[in-house]
């Protein structure tokens, strides 16, 4: 399907006609002192957050692109960089919630410092077609322990690539906007949200933010990321917590990855991603499609079959192979039959 019905916003954003939510929120002039406490400061943010959610629709209600949209010299924007830097004093952007103070070199599941750091940076030609060319940057580390990791020399040594300097990645997201990038696509981003924010101060184009995430942040981030986001692409990769579990090592996944899903559908569009994994159907695949179709009707659904034994996926003889026919038929099955409207396969 070329044109897909629920990515409205996101594609008057990408034609400039519409500004870019980060855009919205760098325009709404916020006071704060840092040094009061995290609660007054989450307390300030709300504040500035009604009045960015009532120029958002104006805006989207005019359907059209203000003049005077200015940044403003302190802004919201501003104001949650502020926040994510308190969290990762005792961090809690993703639901291991490991508490250590990033600053101090501390390191917890991810095993990621205060210092973000990418492998690469190119515009993508193999994102779903309404992406592309996606400028797509892949972070080092990440919040899951996935077993079968196709990204595991990235994901499993976050000491590798280059550190993110905002000022530099922002000048480059501006060359690859003027180059014909439609969005700039941030890749396992959830321990790297306070240098996203960062890098968004920065950057003076106006183009579509995409969160290209597994979806294991925490309610903090959450609220950090309305108005920032303007695009979810998300991996719902278990309808088990055992599976979850015992393949990427995370706890309460249904409940937090529902809860995120729930909350990005009411602030943002969403492009979801399923990967059927082998024996996986009744246990993985049949019941997130039917949580989808009941409470994220409005999406792009992409089933993907490119599962391949990777890492140490040897390990585990049930997913030690490859989709057999049957299997990938069986899956379409399940997802023509939940009634999802736009579907990729």
């Amino acid at each position: 399907m070329d044109s897909p019905k629920f990515l409205n916003r996101y594609h008057a954003v990408t034609n400039n006609q519409l500004p870019a939510q980060f855009q919205i929120v760098k325009s709404i002039p916020t006071r704060y002192d840092i040094s009061k406490s995290l609660d007054e400061l989450w307390n300030i943010h709300e504040r500035s957050m009604e009045q960015y959610r009532s120029l958002l629709d104006l805006i989207d209600s005019e359907k059209r692109y203000p003049e005077k949209l200015t940044a403003a010299c302190t802004s919201l924007l501003d104001l949650k960089i502020a926040i994510a830097e308190k969290l990762i004093e005792k961090c809690c952007l993703c639901e291991h919630r490991c508490d250590v103070n990033r600053k101090r070199d501390e390191k917890g599941f991810c095993r990621l410092t205060e210092t973000s750091r990418y492998t690469s940076e190119f515009l993508h030609m193999g994102e779903e077609s309404e992406l592309v060319p996606s400028h797509t940057i892949f972070f080092t580390g990440c919040v899951f322990g996935c077993v079968y990791c196709q990204n595991w020399d990235i994901s499993a040594y976050p000491e590798k690539g280059h550190q993110v300097n905002p000022a530099n990645l922002a000048a480059i997201i501006r060359e690859r906007r003027h180059s014909g990038a439609r969005n700039v696509n941030f890749v396992t981003p959830t321990p790297h949200a306070h240098n996203i924010l960062k890098i968004l101060r920065e950057v003076s184009v106006n183009i579509p933010v995409i969160w290209n995430s597994n979806m294991y942040h925490t309610r903090e981030i959450a609220k950090l990321l309305e108005g920032v986001i303007d695009v979810y692409l998300t991996d719902f990769k278990y309808g088990s917590d055992r599976c979850a579990k015992k393949y990427s090592k995370v706890q309460n996944y249904l409940e937090i990855v529902k809860r995120n899903h729930e909350i990005a559908y009411q602030k943002a569009e969403i492009i979801i991603r399923h990967l059927v994994l082998p024996e996986h159907l009744e246990c993985c695949t049949k019941p997130v499609v039917r949580w989808i179709a009941k409470h994220v009707p409005e999406v792009r659904f992409n089933l993907m079959f490119q599962y391949t034994p990777q890492y140490r996926s040897r390990e585990y003889p049930e997913i030690s192979r490859r989709l057999l026919p049957d299997e990938k038929e069986k899956a379409i099955a399940i997802v023509k039959e939940s009634g999802i409207e736009d579907i990729l396969i």
